[in-house]
């Protein structure tokens, strides 16, 4: 790996109280991973007012959102890489066919029930007003700026690979 050292701003240790001047100087895993736990967690715990869990929202949005009905397998392969574990999603599948929110055809595809739809509905209203509360202050073109920064980060870290343009 070529050297920056000398090119770049000098790295600090984190400081959650840093001034806006020194920033630049902040890690930026530290400030994404404290960023995807307290933002998880916000949301997480508005979800279990309604009793109900991230991972549910996640399959009932996947049963909704393709072109068709996926069977449980392809439902956890296709979510098992945002999950706890291994089996997280085929419980939550289990769960959600039990209160009643899906249910499995005679090929075993999966369907949303009527009130399944009606939570997904619900679920989609409630992630949309926590990302209200979490974007207060923050207009689209600085969030869209942030994810920029933030996508080309990732892709420098990977070896300048981008979306769609592998190297």
């Amino acid at each position: 790996m070529e050297s920056l050292i000398g090119t770049t701003t000098d790295q600090a240790p984190a400081n959650p109280a840093v001034a806006d001047d020194m920033s630049a100087t902040q890690p930026v895993g530290f400030w994404c991973g404290l960023t995807h736990t307290t933002v998880t967690q916000h949301l997480r715990d508005a979800m279990a007012e309604i009793d109900v869990t991230q991972p549910q929202y996640w399959v009932l949005n996947r049963v909704h959102g393709g072109p068709t009905a996926p069977s449980r397998e392809e439902a956890v392969a296709q979510l098992a890489h945002l999950a706890d574990g291994p089996h997280e999603i085929a419980r939550v599948v289990d769960q959600l066919l039990h209160r009643g929110w899906l249910r499995a055809d005679d090929g075993q595809r999966l369907h949303l029930t009527e009130a399944g739809e009606a939570a997904r509905a619900r679920l989609r209203e409630l992630a949309t007003e926590v990302r209200a509360v979490v974007h207060r202050g923050i207009s689209d073109e600085e969030y869209v700026a942030a994810l920029r920064v933030l996508r080309t980060m990732v892709a420098d870290a990977e070896g300048g690979r981008t979306p769609g343009n592998p190297i």
